[in-house]
């Protein structure tokens, strides 16, 4: 299977899941417009997440999909964690991203992780 995005998701607030938009305007050392974690001053404008890793917390019984983990690109068919820092990853045609981190730390304790007592964003976002 070759690796291929599921899912593009914004939001305007930061700590909420966001929302699966057809398209999205990526700002090159900035993130995506009109999403609320893009900024100048960060060292991570764009959120990743596999569908696979949605699908460890289906599993657990959760009725969550993309966006749910307040990531803005889901992907599948790529082993996300097996990318070291500073790997570049080609995203459709004409973008570059940088990994500059793996596992995105919640703002607080999310709802999905209140629920299952645990949360897949936090290891392998």
């Amino acid at each position: 299977m070759n690796a291929k995005v599921v899912s593009l998701n914004i939001s305007d607030k930061k700590g909420v899941r966001k929302k699966p938009v057809d398209e999205v305007m990526l700002r090159e050392n900035f993130g995506i417009e009109n999403d609320a974690h893009a900024s100048e001053k960060w060292h991570r404008q764009i959120s990743l997440l596999a569908l696979e890793s949605i699908g460890k917390m289906q599993a657990m019984g959760l009725k969550v999909g993309p966006g749910d983990f307040a990531e803005n690109i889901t992907t599948e068919g790529i082993d996300l964690l097996s990318l070291p820092k500073g790997t570049k990853i080609t995203i459709g045609n004409d973008v570059e991203a940088e990994i500059s981190q793996i596992g995105k730390i919640c703002h607080t304790r999310c709802a999905i992780y209140i629920q299952a007592g645990d949360c897949v964003m936090p290891k392998e976002g």
